[in-house]
């Protein structure tokens, strides 16, 4: 049985697009952000808090591990297709500092892009192993973890990004790219789907033709970080109009 959890490949259906197993996932996601929002205060005021803090961020390491050692058991490790340059990959080890070091500087990036790639990989994942593999298991718990982190940071250590933590991550998701294009034509690698479209079905499918589609992508993270911003900035026109208000955080 163990042979078949972490089996390279499988021989049954692959992953489908909003399967049951899928939406079981999407709404069990759905019900943890709704208890880490709605006790927010209790964590902040209790001893757990710092508990919770560490245990986000030795999930998010070891789930990193884990999927280093399954490509290293099941011998197809490659750096073309393993290292952690994928967008994904990249916030979930900034999660990691960020949670133990209480960094603002990382919350300012991991924020948008942690969230923003994170979200769209819930929902449009490139996954082909099913319920219950490694992978499936894997894939989900990583992705949400690193938008709890975020989410952690934001409704219990009260962090808040700015509009300049948006031009930040942009700038940051550049330069990665640029890095990415380098590792790319070294290993032969398509780290952050700048060197082709994903196979699975996604947001990029709508983008139009390579390389034009990583044009529209930088158009649709502005548009993305923007809405993940306006909450924010919501709540910060109130506040200085009403002394009372409280922010988004609280």
């Amino acid at each position: 049985m163990l042979e078949t959890f972490l089996s390279y490949t499988i021989s049954g259906e692959p992953f489908r697009l909003f399967s049951l197993s899928h939406l079981v996932v999407l709404l069990l996601f759905a019900a943890g952000t709704w208890a880490l929002y709605f006790y927010r205060r209790k964590l902040r005021a209790s001893s757990m808090k710092e508990t919770m803090r560490h245990t986000l961020a030795a999930t998010l390491l070891l789930t990193e591990l884990a999927f280093q050692f399954w490509h290293v058991w099941t011998q197809t490790w490659s750096a073309a297709y393993t290292l952690p340059l994928q967008l994904c990959s990249v916030s979930l080890l900034l999660c990691v500092v960020m949670l133990y070091s209480k960094s603002y500087a990382l919350y300012e990036v991991t924020f948008f892009a942690g969230v923003g790639g994170a979200l769209q990989a819930m929902l449009t994942p490139e996954l082909f192993y099913p319920f219950p593999h490694f992978r499936f298991l894997h894939f989900f718990l990583a992705h949400a973890c690193i938008i709890w982190a975020c989410l952690y940071m934001t409704w219990v250590e009260k962090y808040q990004p700015t509009l300049r933590s948006v031009w930040k991550t942009m700038g940051f998701l550049n330069l990665l790219l640029v890095i990415a294009l380098l590792v790319n034509r070294w290993t032969g690698g398509n780290y952050l789907f700048v060197s082709r479209k994903p196979d699975n079905p996604s947001l990029i499918d709508y983008l139009g033709a390579y390389p034009w589609y990583i044009i529209s992508l930088e158009g649709v993270a502005i548009v993305m970080f923007l809405l993940l911003y306006l909450p924010f900035a919501a709540s910060g026109r109130k506040s200085s109009a009403s002394p009372t208000s409280r922010d988004f955080s609280s």
